[in-house]
């Protein structure tokens, strides 16, 4: 086994995005396979590569590439196995790439289209698509534009997961051979189909070329040391999602608290209501039989306490 391992974003930028002849070659055959049209000219945007590992503090390395006729692709190995807020960060990062475009003094029918493409090591969808593009659509699949040309803004993503890996070699189509290669590249010739693509797949064969840059043993401590921000990411990541589940869970336990006194406020008003009630017919009794006591007739008494006559025998007899 080598030390290469391209779920690792850092392997990955190095692999497709360094400033070099090879790593172009490599990036445009990758992006011709997963956006699905050819591509005959790209540009790294942020090819910069770290200098001095150890002082690198983020491990979010996304590849800004730029077309021929200036699309934008913001491209990302993402290595999470969780699914924590992909909902809300992937939209979030396809607005600002969309609107990062500088338009001042320009009308917007000149925007150019944005692509977010992310590679996941998760399965999100509920289809059998390996890769789906996501675009501004009214309910019932109503298109927001009437061109898809007009569409501009899109969000690509493809699920390695859903691979079949132990499918044949020689029914994959190029996208899961290429998945296939991201997800075993690690095993080099010791895996069969590995081998086999190595040898007959001049796509793959480029992508190893690049691969076996990053096979060392220094590359394999720059890996492992990613390797650990990308742990120590996830830990804080994780810890915010508890203090803000811990949050939600005592504002919870707030609410539950404030409807525990409502409700017993309005038991409390419910009882007093009850003993006023009670209150009051207890002096209609009482007025009733002193009435009764000093002579006055049951019409009369009905007359002054708007009872019927049958109710003022009751209370009397009572």
């Amino acid at each position: 086994m080598r030390s290469a391992n391209l779920l690792n974003d850092f392997a990955f930028k190095y692999v497709f995005g360094e400033d070099c002849k090879e790593a172009n070659d490599a990036l445009k055959s990758l992006l011709t396979v997963f956006l699905e049209r050819k591509v005959h000219h790209v540009v790294v945007k942020n090819s910069e590569m770290v200098k001095d590992y150890s002082k690198m503090k983020s491990p979010r390395l996304d590849l800004l590439v730029e077309f021929d006729d200036q699309t934008t692709v913001d491209l990302e190995m993402q290595l999470r196995q969780t699914k924590d807020n992909m909902m809300n960060r992937f939209p979030y990062y396809s607005a600002r790439l969309h609107g990062s475009q500088d338009m001042e003094g320009k009308s917007y029918s000149q925007l150019k289209e944005t692509i977010v493409m992310i590679f996941f090591n998760v399965s999100i969808f509920a289809n059998d698509n390996i890769c789906n593009t996501f675009r501004y659509k009214c309910d019932g699949d109503l298109p927001f534009v009437k061109e898809e040309k007009e569409d501009r803004m899109k969000l690509r993503t493809i699920e390695m997961p859903k691979v079949d890996l132990n499918k044949p070699l020689e029914d994959m189509n190029e996208q899961e051979k290429m998945i296939y290669y991201f997800l075993n590249c690690h095993k080099g010739m010791d895996d069969s189909k590995i081998k086999v693509m190595i040898e007959k797949d001049e796509v793959i064969q480029m992508l190893e070329k690049r691969v076996e840059t990053i096979s060392d043993d220094r590359w394999k401590k720059i890996i492992e040391d990613f390797q650990k921000l990308h742990e120590n990411e996830e830990r804080i990541e994780l810890q915010l999602e508890l203090e803000e589940a811990q949050r939600q869970m005592k504002e919870a336990r707030k609410d539950k608290e404030e409807a525990r006194k409502e409700k017993e406020e309005a038991h409390k008003e419910k009882e007093e209501a009850r003993k006023a009630i009670l209150e009051a017919d207890k002096k209609v009794e009482q007025m009733v039989r002193k009435m009764h006591e000093s002579g006055l007739s049951l019409e009369q008494i009905s007359a002054y306490c708007s009872l019927n006559v049958n109710e003022i025998q009751m209370l009397i007899k009572s």
